[in-house]
């Protein structure tokens, strides 16, 4: 049924659960798979920028500033490139051919992009549980997948966002979305 399969991962604490959906997929249909992480400088871990506004730094200083800056984005590309190596590894473990993509970019249009270029027939991404308000503002990865990718979409669901919900009694008591 899925010959490629794109398991797009962001570092959180539910990829590893969405990359072993993926694993059990590829295993299970012997599709090849593609492991995609989108490096984002908002991710945890990712180098700061200098700062130098509003200061008369000297361009020797400006100069190493952004010289240490460029040193620790290599770093983080080549910690994040490690890190899929392992997962290419993992797969080969369970049998299946996998290889990996590390993009910059909007993760969602990098997403569907690969997904389209790597002629996916099946896109795994994660799906943490945010609805409303904070979906709004915080922007939804999957929610952009599901609309713009050229394939099927599969969306493992993380741990529900906990919202407080009335009561009958008027109390507030925890629900999930």
């Amino acid at each position: 049924m899925y010959n490629r399969i794109l398991v797009a991962l962001d570092r959180s604490e539910l990829s590893d659960m969405v990359f072993q959906k993926a694993i059990q997929l590829a295993e299970a249909m012997q599709a090849n798979l593609m492991v995609l992480h989108v490096l984002s400088h908002e991710e945890p871990g990712a180098p700061e920028p200098p700062m130098i506004l509003g200061v008369d730094y000297s361009s020797t200083i400006s100069a190493e500033l952004w010289q240490s800056y460029r040193e620790q984005c290599a770093i983080f590309e080549q910690n994040q490139q490690d890190y899929l190596r392992s997962l290419t590894d993992e797969a080969a473990e369970h049998g299946v051919h996998a290889e990996f993509s590390l993009n910059y970019g909007n993760p969602g249009r990098v997403i569907c992009d690969l997904a389209r270029s790597w002629e996916a027939d099946l896109v795994v991404v994660g799906r943490r549980g945010h609805s409303g308000l904070s979906e709004l503002f915080m922007g939804s990865v999957s929610n952009y997948v599901l609309h713009h990718a050229p394939c099927s979409v599969l969306t493992v669901q993380g741990k529900a966002i906990q919202k407080k919900a009335p009561t009958p009694t008027g109390e507030m008591a925890a629900a999930t979305s």
